[in-house]
């Protein structure tokens, strides 16, 4: 059994008696409708070319079908799609709100043949094992209620030899930087949140998730823990970002 880590207590909501999958799932719903425009401006669009530079790592596999973890309104789907251009990909997401936005996106793009979005939960994923060549998840991970089973579940979905990727915020290592992020986390982006009209407890969750996120050689350890081998990290951005691979065992 997969053990709980400190990250994984992390809710949206403090005075809530729901469980963090619910809270989560709530908290996208309401910030669907802006959760796109908010994300390009909070990041000045870099998290265009940090995607890009994930789905980069999946080339040299060629796979072609492809599981989506918390696709969310499907961006990195589509530029996967676009990217890579798989025979399918399957997202997955707990928010209904985000995927309903996602699905008119998909459909905007004519994509509809390619990419099918479900309602569903990176802890029991409702495919059969040994499902996909590739499995993905981009600023998902840290909203898992328990980590380590959201990863062994990936695992099991995946065919041998198959390749997880990570996409997610890490901690800044240099000092300037890091206290120019932790400024810019801590009280631009919730102010920012408020002019979006959006919920400030929404960003100020994302944020401290973020912090309390195991980046870098810990993630790499506990995907080592839970068996998947080739498992490495890529700091991006000054180490804002980070782009973790392992590999399911042939």
């Amino acid at each position: 059994m997969s053990n709980s880590l400190p990250h994984d207590h992390i809710t949206p909501f403090k005075d809530s008696n729901k469980g963090k999958k619910e809270q989560v799932a709530f908290m996208f719903d309401s910030i669907a409708p802006k959760y796109d425009a908010m994300n390009r401006f909070l990041s000045a669009r870099t998290d265009i070319g940090w995607r890009k530079k994930a789905i980069n790592q999946l080339k040299k596999d060629n796979p072609k079908h492809i599981l989506d973890v918390a696709t969310g309104t499907a961006d990195m789907a589509i530029m996967t799609s676009k990217m890579l251009n798989p025979n399918k990909i399957d997202g997955i997401d707990i928010s209904k709100g985000m995927l309903e936005l996602g699905r008119k996106k998909i459909e905007k793009e004519q994509l509809t043949d390619k990419i099918e979005l479900h309602i569903g939960d990176s802890e029991t994923i409702n495919f059969a094992d040994n499902t996909f060549d590739a499995v993905m998840v981009a600023f998902g991970v840290r909203n898992f209620e328990n980590l380590e089973k959201g990863l062994l579940e990936m695992k099991r979905v995946l065919k041998p030899g198959g390749r997880l990727i990570v996409l997610e915020f890490s901690k800044p290592r240099r000092k300037a930087v890091k206290s120019l992020y932790n400024l810019y986390m801590g009280l631009v982006a919730p102010q920012v949140a408020r002019w979006f009209k959006q919920n400030k407890e929404a960003y100020q969750y994302l944020n401290e998730s973020s912090i309390a996120f195991p980046d870098r050689h810990l993630f790499t350890d506990i995907l080592k823990k839970v068996g998947y081998a080739e498992s490495t990290y890529q700091p991006l951005s000054f180490g804002i970002c980070c782009i973790y691979a392992g590999r399911k065992p042939q």
